[in-house]
C-alpha cells in the first residue's frame, strides 16, 4: 500500500514538471487573436482614411465656381482641373526636397502646374 501512494505521489511530482515544460497553447491562441485584432484595427484605420480622402475630394468637387478674378490667374495649362491625389503628391515630393523639375516628371505633371499647385497650398496656408 505504501509503495502505491509513493509511486503515485512520484507519478504526480512527474506530470507536474512536465506540464511546467509543455507548450502553452492557450497562449499561442491568444497570441494570435491579439496580432489579428491588431492587424484589423490597422485596416480599419486605413479605410477609414481612404474614404475621408474620398469624402474630401467630393466637397472639393461640389465647391462653387472661382470668381472672375481667380480666372485670371488660371494660365493655359491649369485648364483642366488637377486631380487631389495628384496635388497630394506633388506636396508630398515638394516637402522632400525635390526639385520642381523632378517632381514635374514623377507627378506626370508640367513644370507650371506643379508651381500652381505649391502656390495654391501656399495661398491656404496662409
Amino acid at each position: 500500500m505504501e509503495t502505491l501512494i509513493v509511486l503515485l505521489f512520484s507519478l504526480a511530482i512527474v506530470l507536474l514538471i512536465i506540464s511546467f515544460f509543455g507548450k502553452d497553447k492557450v497562449a499561442k491562441l491568444e497570441e494570435d487573436l491579439e496580432q489579428m485584432t491588431l492587424t484589423y484595427m490597422q485596416d480599419i484605420y486605413q479605410l477609414k482614411k481612404k474614404v475621408k480622402v474620398l469624402e474630401e475630394e467630393f466637397v472639393i468637387q461640389d465647391a462653387p465656381v472661382p470668381s472672375v478674378q481667380d480666372q485670371s490667374t488660371v494660365t493655359s495649362n491649369d485648364i483642366e482641373p488637377i486631380h487631389e491625389i495628384l496635388k497630394s503628391q506633388v506636396l508630398s515630393l515638394y516637402s522632400q526636397g525635390l526639385t520642381l523639375d523632378q517632381i514635374a516628371r514623377q507627378s506626370s505633371l508640367t513644370k507650371e502646374q506643379t508651381i500652381s499647385v505649391i502656390e495654391q497650398q501656399r495661398l491656404r496656408g496662409e
